[in-house]
């Protein structure tokens, strides 16, 4: 395995108010790259991260599994303190400088990330994985449990159903049922991917749970480290 060398494309302060993130959110925006994936994947990371209530302590993490047989490779994880608080629609602030971390650290980098949030599906179009897509230049994916802005149709039962999700009259991602019969995840780009990349992967990646396995594995590691050391 190589490790690609990395650097931070955009660097911006983190030292903001809740009122300056809103701003830097729309300034930033505008760079989100919505592309093809021109090459085939053949590693693909999970991303999340894990609190304790009511405590600042952040445990982060992120796997790089191997397609097709999604074997893990490669994973790295952090134990730090969130500078940012918690606001809705600002989870990115909050979330991205200790995955940057934990992104620095990986022996080897995804061709593709997934994050336990959303990109485009976002009420400014901004989400984590856009904001970390763009800090990293790495292909990104948001991937949600729940809804945070849009309305869809109605979503078929069957594993692969696949309702889009729009808001204001644009489409900014999809709802994907992952299994029969069960509630279904939230998808949209976050960076240099199209929307069919992020279904075609998400699918691909969920061959027998709700969640995809990179970031359910994600999930679980942080989830493990915040119990051993909370």
């Amino acid at each position: 395995m190589s490790n690609k060398k990395w650097s931070i494309p955009i660097q911006h302060s983190w030292n903001l108010s809740p009122k300056e993130a809103i701003a830097l959110q729309h300034e930033l925006q505008a760079l989100v790259k919505v592309e093809a994936l021109t090459q085939k994947v053949r590693y693909i990371a999970g991303a999340d991260i894990s609190f304790n209530k009511g405590d600042d302590t952040v445990y982060a993490g992120i796997v790089v599994l191997e397609l097709p047989d999604l074997k893990e490779v490669a994973r790295a994880t952090l134990i730090t303190k969130a500078n940012f608080p918690y606001v809705p629609g600002l989870l990115s602030f909050r979330e991205s400088p200790p995955l940057l971390e934990v992104w620095k650290k990986l022996p080897l980098k995804p061709d593709v990330l997934m994050l336990d949030g959303h990109g485009l599906a976002h009420n400014r179009r901004f989400g984590l994985a856009c904001h970390f897509g763009l800090l990293t230049d790495c292909p990104t994916i948001g991937c949600a449990k729940k809804l945070f802005v849009g309305k869809h149709d109605v979503l078929g039962d069957t594993k692969g159903s696949i309702a889009y999700l729009h808001d204001k009259g644009e489409e900014i991602g999809a709802v994907l049922r992952t299994r029969d019969r069960v509630h279904p995840v939230y998808i949209s780009v976050g960076y240099r991917v199209t929307l069919k990349n992020a279904l075609d992967l998400a699918l691909q990646c969920a061959p027998k749970y709700r969640i995809p396995i990179p970031t359910r594995q994600a999930h679980i590691v942080v989830n493990e480290l915040r119990r051993a050391n909370g």
